[in-house]
């Protein structure tokens, strides 16, 4: 909060500058440590009661990173209930990307073929509209009767755009303040899709049933690299504890890590723990080898 607030203040004060970018790059990191806690919030970390998760998981969400919180809660419950399901975890439906050689090979059109059969040289690109597509899901879900409090969350989203605006167009020019918006954006897209990619993608997928010990650990890949690791990824890099522990607070999953890998390692169950560079290239390869069953007729249409 108190970087966010200075943030602001250096934005006011540097005015009608290109220089706002760097403030534009900036927020777009301090949205992604906001939805880090958020995402915390609701898994019950914080607070003791429901009702105090409820209250600053929207006020947080909605009003600080413009990110509807009843529609995050139902699609991040249905993923931790069953990662990497290929029916069933909302996180690797169909959608822009092929997660599985079926999701593939049922592209129609020569754009989402095409963009299947290469998505791994433009799944980074892909993730600076990343920001700009969770907004969108965000007030597309108010229509959603999975989003109970409508009114509440469409009345902070609103208050958050409208404030914003304001603040860029009262300290700078029109074409400025659209750059900087873009520039923001874009900053927590690719933070925010680079910090959730090497948790479950390129793991195995899952179509039966499995134990809850195997289904949560078997799809999850823990990320090591110490302390900026830890941080910069909000905990996240401790997936596998996470998911087996969701609402132990992030700054005791490393602390569970110990007892987990034994556990694991005593039951000769897979644990997967690597550097963060070599998840990213085990999340490329496997989307490059699901898009290699469209690469030889690429060019052409269904």
């Amino acid at each position: 909060m108190a970087i966010l607030g200075g943030m602001i203040a250096l934005l006011v004060v540097i005015g009608d500058s290109w220089l706002q970018l760097l403030i534009a790059a900036g927020l777009g990191i301090v949205f992604t440590q906001m939805a880090f806690l958020a995402h915390d919030i609701g898994h019950r970390q914080v607070f003791r009661t429901k009702r105090g998760a409820q209250y600053a998981g929207l006020a947080l969400g909605n009003f600080g990173v413009g990110l509807s919180y009843g529609w995050w809660m139902g699609k991040h419950t249905r993923h931790h209930a069953n990662p990497n399901h290929v029916d069933e975890d909302p996180d690797v439906g169909v959608g822009v990307i092929a997660w599985s050689a079926d999701q593939a090979a049922e592209r129609t059109g020569w754009a989402s073929r095409a963009l299947a059969a290469w998505q791994a040289f433009l799944f980074f690109p892909l993730l600076l509209l990343e920001g700009l597509q969770l907004h969108f899901q965000s007030v597309r879900a108010l229509w959603s009767p999975e989003v109970k409090w409508k009114k509440v969350e469409a009345l902070l989203l609103g208050g958050r755009l409208v404030g914003y605006a304001a603040i860029l167009l009262a300290t700078m020019s029109p074409v400025k303040a659209l750059v900087f918006f873009l520039m923001q954006e874009a900053v927590f897209g690719f933070y925010m899709g680079s910090s959730f990619a090497p948790n479950h993608k390129g793991m195995p997928m899952v179509e039966g049933r499995m134990d809850f010990l195997r289904k949560q650990v078997l799809t999850s890949r823990n990320v090591r690299g110490g302390w900026f690791v830890d941080h910069a990824l909000g905990g996240l890099n401790y997936q596998i504890e996470h998911h087996l522990f969701p609402t132990m607070p992030m700054p005791n999953l490393r602390r569970a890590q110990v007892l987990v890998q034994q556990f694991c390692a005593d039951h000769r169950i897979s644990y997967a723990e690597v550097g963060l560079f070599r998840s990213y290239q085990e999340v490329l390869r496997h989307l490059h080898s699901v898009g290699a069953v469209l690469r030889p007729a690429a060019g052409t249409s269904t």
